[in-house]
């Protein structure tokens, strides 16, 4: 149990410094439209944090049990990790057209390669699965349903606001491409 400790300890400071160095290092540039955003990264550095300390608090004032298995902890620790690298991936593929604020780049164009041909929001997609991850770890029903709810909400306000801008600068494409694809899980959702 210890070695399951220290995974998730890494875990979760690997979480929270790749955030903060995308949060920094990825801000839209002088030439961008950058008026777009509506203060949804405020928002979301608000619900993300809010949302893993009320997991935690749950968890010491209630006990409803995912799962008695140790399982459920180390499922939870690989969707962090596979979260936090494939939302690295996805960042990379964009390039220079992903930031942390809602932005319409000056050349953008809409990515339809990879994991953007069947999701429109891989981006926010993995990082619901790390959030997921963490309330599978703490093997609490409450603790998951804030871990995961909370981020998700603020994601489904984000994505409205966000396919707006992109509508509004690509029209009919964006239309197209939005009726082709599924917003978070491939052919689902």
């Amino acid at each position: 149990m210890k070695t399951l400790q220290i995974l998730f300890t890494i875990s979760m400071f690997a979480w929270f410094i790749t955030e903060i160095l995308y949060k920094n290092i990825l801000k839209s540039g002088e030439n961008d439209k950058k008026d777009k955003d509506r203060s949804t990264l405020n928002i979301l550095w608000m619900a993300i944090p809010g949302s893993i300390m009320s997991a935690v608090v749950a968890l010491y004032l209630t006990r409803i049990p995912i799962s008695d298995e140790v399982w459920i902890h180390y499922l939870g620790v690989a969707c962090i990790w596979i979260g936090i690298i494939l939302r690295f991936v996805i960042i990379r593929s964009l390039g220079k057209y992903f930031t942390v604020d809602v932005t319409i780049r000056e050349d953008h164009k809409i990515k339809r390669e990879g994991f953007y041909r069947y999701i429109r929001h891989p981006s926010y997609a993995f990082s619901l699965l790390t959030s997921l991850g963490l309330g599978l770890y703490l093997d609490n029903w409450l603790s998951l349903v804030l871990a995961f709810t909370i981020p998700f909400v603020a994601f489904l306000y984000r994505i409205n606001v966000e396919e707006k801008a992109l509508i509004e600068q690509f029209g009919e494409e964006y239309l197209e491409y939005r009726r082709k694809t599924k917003k978070l899980i491939p052919f689902i959702y």
